[in-house]
């Protein structure tokens, strides 16, 4: 069994997105299947506008429908909403084949902290690209809660995992002997990292990974220590030298790094926002608290050992059979029914069409909204004697039958 997997989201970025279908790659064949990339090195590509780490593949119809029969998938999933996963919807959509789609981003957030976009507008188009498939996998309960609210259907959930035997407690200090607070992840203004490096708090604070806000954060935050991305054991062993994991994003779908803190022993300390409230489940693993300081400084007094113990629950071998399962039922129910994307519009346009074909769109505009008439008696509040006023003129309907 061969699924296509595609991803505008691949190497050479580092993110949960990446190493969650790294991984899954890995374990699908122990249930016979194996997994096929649909990835932006496979085309020409140009650096996302604000995020030059990010490629967009400059990609027809056409390249991407031959790769794809090229392949000869049994199952198509589209893991995200760029270039590629909007040509694949596509492709699926005009050959009426079944896909699942994954909601890993909260994009309508993240567009809205760049640009001034509404969020309505993200989650409408968010909502049209995965209300089009056959399943749409969530990675936890308070995001499908938060989802269902918006209109998203066909829900199915898909958990992550974490390598228990890379991430685990070891005896190292790279950061020193005083309080060591961490942060792993993207360095963006989405990931709220500003609301961790502004906490005042003993010890040390140290920031791990790359993106477009490092330099601006490393200048203005120079008594923080920024690291640049790490990824194997240098980054098991960063997150096995700190006291406590800060996580402060509010956008985050689930939260990777959560998992692999809490699997070196680390207690997290975070918002109560979707991701945190899904992971940290168990007292011991961490204290959610709209004061960070306060979480944080919590955090710092929890068991090393019960935090590890909370990260045993989360194996990738479960996570790969949660995925095979939901792709088998999806495809089992196919694809819904096509929607109109305006149909109010629609609708409209075909009266005016019908309005003209009896005599033109001022008399029926008339009709419509100066009287009306039920079994032939006029009823419009202002017909009196015979006349209605419109527009501020008398219109002489006494010709018409009453």
């Amino acid at each position: 069994m061969r699924i296509l997997v595609a991803t505008d989201a691949w190497h050479p970025q580092v993110n949960g997105v990446v190493r969650t279908y790294e991984r899954l790659a890995h374990e699908l064949p122990k249930f016979g299947a194996e997994a096929s990339f649909l990835v932006p090195s496979q085309f020409r590509s140009l650096p996302c506008p604000t995020y030059p780490e990010i490629r967009l593949a400059l990609a027809t119809p056409g390249m991407v429908a031959r790769r794809i029969e090229a392949v000869g998938a049994d199952f198509i999933h589209i893991a995200t909403e760029g270039p590629l996963g909007l040509l694949t919807r596509q492709y699926c959509r005009k050959t009426k084949r079944p896909f699942t789609t994954s909601y890993h981003t909260r994009f309508p957030e993240y567009l809205s902290a760049r640009l001034p976009v509404p969020e309505s507008w993200g989650y409408a188009f968010q909502r049209r690209f995965h209300n089009s498939g056959a399943g749409l996998f969530v990675a936890a309960p308070s995001v499908e809660e938060d989802l269902r609210a918006r209109g998203f259907e066909r829900m199915m959930r898909w958990t992550r995992g974490v390598d228990v035997d890379l991430f685990r407690p070891r005896n190292v200090r790279l950061f020193g002997e005083q309080p060591v607070f961490l942060y792993v992840g993207r360095v963006s203004i989405e990931k709220n990292i500003k609301a961790f490096l502004d906490l005042d708090l003993p010890g040390r604070k140290v920031v791990v990974g790359g993106g477009p806000q490092a330099a601006e954060l490393e200048r203005r935050y120079p008594d923080v220590l920024f690291t640049g991305s790490k990824e194997g054991e240098e980054l098991a062993e960063a997150f096995a030298s700190a006291d406590v994991f800060v996580f402060p994003s509010l956008t985050d779908t689930f939260g990777l790094v959560l998992l692999e803190a809490l699997a070196c022993g680390v207690p997290v300390a975070a918002f109560p926002a979707h991701g945190p409230k899904d992971v940290l489940t168990h007292p011991a693993s961490g204290v959610i608290d709209t004061d960070l300081r306060a979480a944080a400084l919590k955090a710092l007094q929890l068991d090393r050992a019960a935090a590890r113990a909370h990260a045993l629950n989360f194996t990738w071998e479960n996570s790969a059979r949660e995925f095979l399962d939901n792709v088998l039922a999806a495809h089992h129910l196919g694809l819904p029914e096509r929607r109109r994307l305006l149909p109010r519009f629609r609708g409209r346009r075909a009266a005016k069409k019908k309005a003209a074909r009896l005599g033109g769109n001022r008399a029926a505009s008339i009709h419509a909204s100066v009287w009306g008439t039920l079994g032939g008696t006029c009823v419009h509040p202002k017909m009196v004697s015979g006349k209605c006023t419109f527009k501020g003129r008398d219109a002489n309907l006494s010709h018409l039958p009453h």
